[in-house]
């Protein structure tokens, strides 16, 4: 009597050109005799057959048996051997070279979820799969954590809700918003577990900018969570056009969608602001709030310089502080009009604070010649390493800038100098980048404090790409 096969067949996407490229396929059977394989039809090539009572026991898994129950079944990224632990960790962002093969009885499209599989096809999170980006998969919630809480497991509404609440309630403890502070940063990407969305508060509104096509796919959801914050009264969505091309998406007809006004004014650390929400980033560089509040610790009596300076936070904060003479330096005719503006708000002497409009080195070779100095300089210019391919030349931008800025420091002055370059930070390269400088200035500099962005841009410190902002105050000889 002939031996009845009992069939699983499990289609496997290898990795090739696309990842939706058929490579083979795995066909599991109840028997042995490999005549039996003839019915079935197939190439011999892309049969591997293994018997029922071979194969390995499977795990348990949350995320498995959540998934199981899927009609449409959910596709599974399984990991290249050794490159399982880094996302395990919880770096959310899966590269395409660290993926060996997809399984799944239909190949999944990008927006899908996923779940990421380590070499044994044991499941360690789930996230959304991108064909097209370098990086496939998007993680957002591993399976220990599906363990702990199954009721956001592969429900991106839930988690999404869950994931601002805590947000909100991080920023609660930190003292935000409070009576003399309400702008700050809400939602920090990786750093609240939401890769690929910023949310910044600005008084009632709220600026929302997306980076990953998940938070494009899910912007109802997103708004719908904002607004119901109590205090949030208006929403200003901006896409990040760049990125967001990158990940495959048709930016032809995106653009950025407001209910907020034009211009508004909020409070920083008892400071008055007037702030454009068309202007850089999100509006307002919010992540240096608690350096600009050490300059005002610092500036009683002192000559302050403040080389890029956008609106004036760094010239606020040292008049605030009992600055005697105050001058900013941006080639950025709004950001100034909003600087001048803010001296109004604040009810400063604009004789003891002014803005001028000129090229940062320019400015600085002009001092110099003047044989000018000041007691306080602060230099923060834009990205100039947006990438790691131009670090090397970026690196010899920053040590040119801020050597001209050290040669202006009166000697025993302080110089706080930045770097918003995420590949610098990362390098690790930027005191020795100052320590050039000073070599090539003549001086001699000592490191008094080291900062990054304030405490509401938290880290994953599984995902050290969020650390951007280098702030670094030194002692000039």
């Amino acid at each position: 009597m002939r031996t009845s096969l009992s069939l699983e067949v499990v289609t496997t996407y290898q990795l090739g050109s696309s990842f939706s490229e058929l490579s083979f396929l795995w066909v599991r059977i109840s028997t042995s005799e490999l005549k039996d394989m003839q019915q079935l039809k197939l190439p011999a090539c892309l049969i591997k057959s293994l018997p029922l009572s071979s194969l390995p026991p499977t795990s348990s898994s949350t995320l498995q048996h959540i998934a199981s129950s899927h009609s449409r079944g959910i596709a599974k990224v399984v990991l290249k051997k050794g490159k399982t632990q880094l996302f395990k960790d919880g770096n959310p962002m899966v590269y395409s070279g660290a993926v060996d093969r997809i399984i799944g009885r239909l190949p999944p499209k990008t927006g899908d979820i996923v779940l990421v599989a380590d070499g044994a096809e044991k499941p360690i999170g789930w996230g959304f799969y991108n064909s097209v980006s370098m990086f496939c998969v998007r993680l957002m919630q591993l399976e220990e954590e599906a363990t702990r809480d199954p009721s956001c497991a592969l429900d991106m509404k839930k988690l999404l809700e869950t994931r601002v609440n805590a947000a909100i309630e991080l920023r609660r403890r930190l003292g935000l918003p409070s009576s003399h502070t309400n702008a700050y940063r809400l939602v920090n990407s990786e750093g609240d577990r939401l890769s690929g969305l910023i949310v910044d508060v600005f008084g009632d509104s709220a600026v929302i900018a997306s980076s990953a096509a998940w938070v494009e796919n899910y912007k109802p959801e997103v708004e719908a969570f904002i607004d119901r914050i109590d205090g949030i009264n208006h929403i200003n969505w901006r896409p990040s056009v760049d990125i967001l091309k990158e990940e495959g998406l048709d930016v032809s007809d995106m653009k950025e969608e407001h209910t907020c006004p034009k211009r508004i004014k909020v409070m920083e650390n008892g400071i008055s602001y007037a702030i454009s929400l068309g202007g850089q980033k999100t509006g307002f560089y919010a992540d240096q709030r608690e350096n600009r509040k050490f300059i005002s610790t610092i500036s009683n009596g002192q000559k302050v310089l403040d080389i890029c300076c956008y609106s004036g936070g760094f010239s606020l904060n040292a008049a605030h502080g009992g600055a005697i003479d105050i001058t900013g330096v941006d080639t950025s005719m709004p950001a100034l009009e909003l600087a001048r503006e803010n001296i109004i708000l604040n009810n400063l002497d604009p004789g003891r604070i002014s803005f001028l409009r000129e090229d940062a080195t320019e400015f600085m070779k002009g001092a110099l010649s003047r044989n000018e100095s000041w007691d306080v300089v602060i230099l923060d210019p834009p990205k100039l390493a947006p990438r790691k391919k131009v670090l090397r030349s970026a690196s010899g931008m920053y040590r040119n800038m801020n050597s001209l800025a050290l040669r202006l420091t009166k000697k025993g002055g302080l110089l706080m100098t930045c770097s918003c370059s995420g590949a610098m930070t990362q390098s690790g390269m930027f005191l020795r980048v100052l320590q050039g400088a000073a070599s090539m200035a003549g001086r001699k500099i000592s490191v008094l404090r080291e900062a990054g962005a304030a405490s509401d841009h938290p880290i994953d410190p599984s995902y050290p790409e969020g650390a951007y902002l280098s702030n670094i105050l030194l002692r000039v000889l």
